[in-house]
């Protein structure tokens, strides 16, 4: 009865099989016809919110009429109303100004600037705020790692060797530029993906193109026509992703049955790209240096200058043997990739010169010197030849010499930009299918299409003598009015930043397969005025600081608990832990040692000396790295920054939609044990001290002022004097021993009276409560 019952299973299984393929092939024929008229009964079928025209809801009537302030609250109120549930009250100042502040700069308001908020009592209070936060230069650093979250942003390439890109901090610093000067999200599309195309007088325009370019590489990969096929992958599911909530990945293998996304669809958005070269190497436009390319250039010179004799030594050995090197190094590759290369160039083909182009882009003097390794050292190697013996220990004694001059080199920088190129070509590689997704199975060519499901707009390709135009065309559909995904999966993105969740609560999925909307008029009604305004992110973002529902207490309702357990309608303000970044700035930030300069190059704050990194992790070159804000921290893809790794941040090797929230023994440890941190805890002591003077409680004021925007209360107060007695008892009974040592707040004068033992305890104090929760929350 069992193996009866077995093999009826077995059937079962098979007859399922045949039929998915069937139904598989069915769809890929049905689709090799794709017209307007099919792309309109597509999206109507699909009977699916997301791909449907953006509508323009009007406002709802409401009874609580007072309570709305912006026409956010109105959509709000009326679906609390329908439950039968009134909003939270208002949280106080302090709360507001806090929440607001880490919303929007991702750091802490000082307390001068919670105090001006607290005693402005003209009715324009909270727009003066608000349009201070969206106006100070701290807004773009904030929103900007928000999008560097989705543009898998990296200092480095990742794989094996996860070798630096020098150039990559000049897109980050596109990016927060970009929303400091609320540049229009449609044109911030345009330039990501086709700025080389649309724009290519303009080198902002250029950079911005590393949104496409940032994808993990592996230089020493011997199949560079796979490798043209993964990066084309990348760029693919990543505009999918990011700018369509899109999980186009999924159609690479095998026909997207969820959203009826064909596997020839997917291949025909990726024929976008088929003609995308990347350029690490363009030369920095005069007049356009920073002051950071400036002392970039200066030490390269100087250091060129002092070791100029050593390196053209070097180089006259290279040169004597770079011939056969380099046919040596050509030879590496796999047997599809050396076709293109040692075919003559008046033969290539689009493909061969894309292969040829990114094997120029990829070899390196540091190939040459490999073979020259080989040749004089291994003799089993048919490359062995004893001439290139001497040539060997040479070149080795003039690099020992070398390394003598490296505190001359640039600690970082570049005098150059990287930007998508299209070799000055406007005819592109062919694309096909792939059957299985396997780059080494093509079937049918395809051209460049967008999926019917997606609907909007008509795409329409202009070639150019330079370029294919493909590019400025998905450029154009994606920024269009008329696309109904682009504008509102933005505008879900932001709120889900205000408000934890968004509307969609799965950010990066507007499919079938994701959660519909939970209020999908006001998803509409933000995203039609979203367009209306201009594609402005800094009214959107000012609209929501302004609205009811966000100036709304956090404390806990057992009315709306019991009607709303996910408190999706929103009848209480959603508390959120603070991000790896946000931790980390803000405890830099009430240390007073924060280094506020936007800009300029990664750098390499302290870590601890068993990390392990070798080279991959620098020595700060600069005491001033070790207190910029993390935004400005080198992001090796390989080697995490060790004290924000904790708290979940993104991961950089894909596009990262949504912060984890995890809560772990390791969080509480990292702050606890590290030294660092131990050290802003002293920094943050001595300010107290300064701000606050002698007086104990006006101290103890002065610290929850600074971390929380408050006083403690009555019981906090008389807690936070019971540590002290028993921490300052604690220290004393250490003494006893005759080897003393404590931990003294930092930053005070010689002339500041303290009494050590209590000061020592106050650091302590200090340290326990910058973690609490209360800290790492914003309410």
């Amino acid at each position: 009865m069992k193996t009866n019952t077995l093999y009826l299973a077995v059937l079962v299984m098979i007859a399922a099989t045949v039929t998915a393929v069937a139904d598989d092939k069915k769809l890929i024929a049905d689709d090799t016809k794709v017209t307007p008229a099919t792309q309109a009964s597509a999206s109507a079928a699909s009977k699916s919110w997301a791909y449907l025209p953006i509508t323009n809801p009007t406002e709802p009537s409401v009874k609580q009429k007072n309570w709305v302030r912006t026409p956010i609250d109105a959509f709000i109120l009326a679906k609390l109303e329908e439950k039968n549930l009134k909003p939270s009250a208002d949280a106080d100042r302090g709360t507001y100004i806090r929440r607001a502040t880490l919303d929007a700069w991702g750091i802490l308001p000082s307390p001068e600037e919670v105090k001006a908020f607290q005693n402005d009592k003209s009715p324009q209070a909270y727009e003066k705020l608000v349009d201070r936060l969206l106006a100070s230069p701290h807004f773009g650093e904030r929103q900007g790692r928000r999008w560097l979250d989705l543009a898998r942003y990296a200092d480095s390439g990742g794989f094996q060797n996860d070798v630096t890109r020098p150039n990559n901090w000049r897109y980050r610093d596109y990016v927060i530029k970009a929303f400091n000067e609320d540049k229009p999200f449609d044109r911030f599309i345009q330039e990501q993906i086709a700025g080389d195309e649309l724009f290519p007088t303009d080198q902002e325009a250029k950079i911005a193109t590393g949104f496409l370019a940032g994808y993990p590489d592996n230089p020493n990969s011997r199949d560079l026509v796979q490798r043209k096929y993964e990066i084309a992958t990348d760029m693919t599911d990543l505009v999918g992703e990011t700018f369509l909530a899109a999980t186009i990945g999924c159609a690479r293998c095998h026909n997207h049955k969820a959203d009826k996304v064909s596997q020839k669809e997917y291949f025909q958005l990726q024929a976008f790209f088929a003609n995308t070269s990347v350029d690490e190497k363009v030369p920095l436009a005069k007049g356009s240096e920073t002051l950071w390319d400036e002392k970039y250039q200066k030490q390269q010179a100087a250091y060129r200058e002092a070791t100029k004799d050593i390196r053209a030594k070097q180089k006259a050995i290279l040169d004597s043997i770079r011939d056969v090197a380099y046919k040596y190094h050509k030879e590496r590759y796999l047997t599809d990739s050396r076709e293109a290369i040692f075919k003559p160039e008046s033969e290539w083909t689009p493909l061969d010169r894309w292969v040829n182009f990114r094997l120029k882009s990829v070899t390196t003097d540091a190939d040459i010197v490999a073979f020259l390794k080989l040749s004089a050292e291994d003799k089993d190697s048919a490359e062995f030849n004893a001439d290139n013996i001497p040539k060997w220990k040479e070149y080795e004694k003039l690099t020992a010499e070398l390394k003598k001059f490296d505190k001359l080199k640039p600690a970082s920088g570049s005098n150059q930009i990287t930007t998508l190129t299209e070799l000055n070509h406007p005819d592109s590689p062919a694309t096909n299918i792939r059957f299985g997704g396997i780059h080494e199975r093509p079937t049918d060519e395809v051209q460049p299409a967008t999926p019917a499901l997606w609907a909007g707009p008509k795409v329409e390709i202009k070639p150019t003598e330079t370029s294919s135009g493909r590019r400025s065309a998905l450029a154009a559909w994606i920024a269009s009015p008329e696309n109904p995904l682009t504008a509102r999966v933005l505008v879900n993105r932001v709120w889900a930043q205000y408000f934890a969740t968004g509307i969609v609560s799965t950010v990066s999925d507007f499919g079938r397969a994701g959660q519909k909307p939970t209020n999908p008029e006001l998803l509409d009604y933000l995203a039609s005025n979203f367009i209306k305004q201009g594609w402005s992110v800094k009214k959107l973002e000012r609209e929501i600081l302004l609205s009811s529902v966000y100036r709304q207490s956090s404390e806990e309702r057992k009315d709306a608990l019991k009607v709303d357990p996910d408190n999706k309608l929103l009848a209480v303000y959603p508390r959120k832990r603070l991000e790896a970044e946000e931790i980390r700035d803000s405890l830099l930030f009430a240390s007073g040692e924060i280094v506020d300069i936007v800009g300029g190059p990664a750098v390499f704050p302290q870590v601890p000396s068993n990390l392990g990194a070798g080279n991959l992790w620098q020595e700060p070159s600069d005491p001033s790295d070790l207190k910029r804000r993390s935004i400005y921290t080198f992001v090796r893809r390989s080697v995490p920054y060790p004290l924000t790794q904790t708290f979940d941040p993104a991961d950089p090797s894909h596009a990262h939609a949504k912060r984890d929230v995890t809560t772990t023994p390791l969080q509480a440890l990292t702050l606890f044990n590290s030294d660092v941190v131990f050290g802003w805890s002293q920094a943050l002591a001595g300010r107290v001290i300064r701000e606050a003077g002698n007086n104990e409680t006006a101290q103890l004021n002065k610290l929850y002022e600074v971390l929380f925007a408050r006083e403690p209360n009555k019981a906090e107060a008389a807690l936070l004097k019971q540590f002290l007695n028993s921490d300052e008892k604690l220290i004393e009974g250490k003494a006893s021993n005759g080897k003393f040592e404590v931990a003294l707040p930092t930053g005070l004068t010689a002339k500041t009276p303290i009494n050590p033992i209590r000061a020592a305890a106050f650091v302590d104090l200090v340290h326990t409560v910058a973690n609490s929760n209360d800290f790492a929350y914003r309410f």
